[in-house]
């Protein structure tokens, strides 16, 4: 049984996209066999949504759900649940207080009580650290009652162990389905000028991320900066500079901007899990310029893939250095990378061997 957010048959975003994956590689391995409880999407509105949130009833899980979902189980007679979140810790802990023989294991995102004290730093407001809360409790039950826990990369197992006192029992990378056109291009094909490509979301870590990059990178580099995302369409105003950044913001497809750019950028400072956009750029074969954030999880890998860059001026001479150096559209070293260790059926075979080992706890 798989217990997920609501899927979308076209995600956009990194958790969206690694939450239909991992629906993909259990329907994949179960196939018929797998139940799926998709979770409503139930954004918090209102003192009852924030009072509730704090027994757990985060991301659309409710008592009635979890009490269907529980039902599920003993009628269906199921056996092993995956969770897909950690912050769904109010099923976690209910599922096993009735069930205590049926084996759970939930995916970590992030941590995501890492992930929500980034964003109260910077927000600021009593909703963010509400949201840190509620998410924290929610966390705690997941890792204790989970039978196995499955993190992204050792980062965020380690956090586990300080935060909850228990690490990870499995890792397993981000992935990310194969959107590479078979012949390379897509039709019709628009020729742009040489630009750098940052891909993101409009959220914390991002927005600052960028910030910081257009003020103190942007006025000493040769190269134009493309920022191609859902919601920085309408910071247009705060990050533009004519000639150098151009804010394209929401588009249908990334993989011509992927295809037509000559490196990624990744200015990431704060955040947890993995970033999407650095197995993304190598899924199109691209090389990366990002901070130690932006790799973490691809540590292993990080010289053959790009430049680490700290400040500044280290990514000002590493974008000079990637501008010179890289003379090919297509790099075949990096999409083999992806392909070994990114992709859709590496995750399944992670997945599946996580789902068939034994955890003694």
């Amino acid at each position: 049984m798989l217990v997920t957010k609501q899927l979308q048959d076209s995600p956009a975003g990194g958790r969206e996209l690694l939450c239909k994956l991992n629906h993909d590689a259990l329907r994949d391995i179960y196939g018929d066999r797998l139940i799926l409880l998709e979770l409503p999407s139930q954004p918090l509105r209102g003192l009852k949504s924030a009072i509730n949130a704090f027994k757990g009833h985060i991301d659309g899980l409710s008592q009635p759900i979890i009490e269907k979902a529980l039902q599920t189980i003993q009628v269906g007679g199921v056996s092993k649940v995956f969770v897909d979140g950690s912050n769904l810790g109010a099923f976690v802990s209910a599922a096993k207080h009735r069930f205590p023989d049926v084996e759970v294991t939930t995916f970590f995102h992030n941590a995501e009580a890492r992930f929500f004290w980034g964003a109260l730093k910077q927000t600021k407001s009593l909703r963010a650290l509400a949201v840190l809360v509620a998410n924290y409790l929610a966390e705690r039950k997941a890792v204790r009652y989970s039978d196995k826990i499955i993190c992204l990369n050792e980062r965020d197992s380690r956090l586990l162990g300080r935060l909850y006192g228990r690490e990870a029992t499995h890792l397993s990378a981000m992935a990310l389905q194969d959107k590479l056109p078979l012949d390379l291009c897509l039709s019709p094909v628009v020729k742009r000028e040489k630009f750098a490509l940052f891909v993101g979301g409009v959220f914390y870590a991002n927005r600052a991320g960028i910030a910081w990059f257009v003020k103190h990178v942007v006025p000493h580099i040769n190269i134009k900066i493309c920022i191609v995302g859902c919601g920085f369409e309408d910071l247009k105003p705060e990050l533009e500079r004519d000639g150098k950044v151009e804010v394209i913001g929401a588009v249908e497809s990334l993989a011509q901007w992927y295809l037509d750019s000559h490196f990624v950028i990744a200015p990431i400072f704060d955040g947890s899990g993995m970033k999407t956009k650095v197995a993304e750029a190598l899924m199109f074969g691209k090389k990366v310029v990002g901070t130690p954030e932006a790799f973490t999880g691809y540590e292993a890998i990080t010289k053959q893939v790009g430049w680490t860059c700290t400040t500044a001026d280290e990514f000002i001479a590493a974008i000079e250095r990637a501008n010179e150096s890289i003379t090919q559209s297509y790099d075949a070293d990096m999409r083999a990378i992806y392909l070994e260790k990114y992709s859709y059926a590496a995750a399944r075979l992670r997945i599946s061997e996580a789902m068939d080992s034994v955890v003694l706890r």
